[in-house]
């Protein structure tokens, strides 16, 4: 009996070991694929920092935004040169396949406009543009007043023609009406050298097809929105890049760039025409505004008509004259505030009787030889560049992050001489499915996300 006793608690011990064995082995295998696993993802998260170390450095220097060079300096794209470069900086032995992948031209410029933002947030106060906002928000409204108001005069010009030769020369009437060229030469200072260098508008980011990533990124949380956000970047744009009266950098091929990403022309010269027409017409339209409150010089206006009037025989017509003397009064001002402007001077928002610039008897000696009058400086008035950041908030955020990035991708190939560049070949974020052998047959899958925001 004692024998059989003791057989028994043998077996049963021997049945507990091999148990136990077991346990301790299957615990060991777990605990060394669980390390493994580990492993394989520190190997993946040390390869995919290491790949995004790797931004094009002019890129950040200059524009403070990051980005990898997807092309590596070869100037051909190819998804491949990524995962080489993952597996060189130690993903061996793992599978990776690029699942999404963002390209800073992508959503029109997301990842770009992004970086912009979250650079300007980072480095000034919201503060310092903000009080562009409100004088931005009736800019269009002023604009459309000053066209409808050349179209008018336009229209009254036509239905007197007969009966107001005398009044009305040519040179003066006849300016609401020509080309921006002409306006350009009148108000455009003696010194000025006006810029001869173009574009090529298919060879642009906004120009021309881009390629495009794949997958969907969520758009960052910023800390700015609406209005201030786009303040942010405009304020970026003015910081950059060069404009008629401010250049910057050399051997650029545009020299007017703000005026650029608002106009989208492909020469500096019909840029710098548009910029002009624009602030023209918002010009014409704020100075006659203030013509209609002027009674001192509503009576110059009045005197002038009656005369001519009765040069004219026709007495009916003096409210017609008045009325055209005052629009082209307004106008007149207008050249002169855009000369004050294109000499570097500044010019107020609002007119009132001491800032008023143009003399009623110099009115039509615009544009003639006996034209020697210069724009006035207002301390309290904006700059050129300032009426430009006002120009850009109306814009739409599309055209001025793709414009921007035109210019971006033009420098850094003809002023740093990098003509593999192109910022649809630039990387920005990227999601990757990664495959690796773990042990005995065992694979272990999961995913990486890496972005610069």
């Amino acid at each position: 009996m004692k024998r059989t006793k003791k057989g028994e608690i043998t077996a049963l011990l021997s049945l507990i070991f091999v148990l136990l064995v077991s346990f301790i082995l299957a615990m060991t295998e777990s605990a060394l694929i669980q390390t493994v696993k580990n492993q394989k993802r520190m190997d993946a998260d040390r390869a995919v920092f290491s790949l995004f170390g790797e931004y094009q450095k002019n890129l950040l220097e200059e524009y403070n935004v990051f980005a990898i060079d997807g092309t590596y300096e070869s100037g051909d794209y190819e998804e491949g040169l990524l995962l080489d470069r993952m597996s060189y900086y130690g993903s061996i032995g793992i599978q990776q396949e690029i699942t999404d992948i963002q390209l800073l031209t992508d959503n029109n410029g997301q990842a770009f406009r992004e970086q912009v933002i979250q650079y300007m947030e980072s480095r000034t106060g919201i503060t310092l543009v903000q009080n562009l906002t409100g004088l931005a928000s009736n800019w269009e409204e002023r604009e459309i007043q000053g066209q409808e108001m050349s179209e008018q005069l336009e229209e009254v010009l036509s239905e007197n023609e007969e009966s107001l030769p005398e009044l009305l020369p040519e040179e003066a009437g006849g300016e609401l009406t020509v080309s921006k060229g002409a306006i350009l030469s009148l108000v455009l200072p003696k010194e000025f050298q006006l810029s001869g260098k173009t574009i090529r508008p298919e060879e642009q980011i906004s120009g021309r097809n881009c390629r495009t990533g794949r997958g969907s990124f969520p758009e960052r949380k910023s800390s700015t929105a609406g209005a201030e956000e786009k303040l942010l970047f405009e304020q970026y744009i003015v910081e950059k890049f060069g404009n008629a009266m401010e250049q910057k950098g050399e051997n650029r091929n545009l020299n007017y760039e703000v005026e650029y990403i608002i106009c989208g022309k492909e020469s500096d010269a019909e840029n710098l025409k548009s910029i002009v027409y624009q602030l023209l017409m918002y010009r014409f339209a704020a100075n006659y505004a203030y013509l209609m409150t002027d009674t001192a010089k509503q009576g110059e206006a009045e005197t002038m008509a009656a005369t001519a009037s009765i040069l004219l025989a026709n007495p009916e017509l003096e409210p017609v004259i008045k009325q055209l003397i005052l629009v082209l009064w307004s106008f007149g001002e207008s050249i002169m505030d855009l000369r004050s402007l294109l000499s570097g001077k500044k010019i107020a928002l609002t007119k009132k009787a001491e800032n008023w610039q143009l003399q009623l008897s110099g009115l039509f000696k615009l544009g003639k030889e006996e034209d020697t009058q210069e724009g006035q400086d207002d301390e309290s008035g904006l700059t050129y560049q300032q009426y430009l950041q006002i120009l850009t908030f109306l814009k739409s955020d599309t055209q001025l992050t793709m414009r921007t990035m035109d210019r971006v991708e033009q420098n850094l190939i003809q002023e740093k001489e990098l003509s593999f560049f192109r910022a649809d070949a630039c990387v920005s974020k990227i999601k990757l499915q990664n495959t690796a052998d773990i042990w005995n047959g065992v694979t272990y899958t999961f995913p990486i996300y890496f972005g610069y925001l």
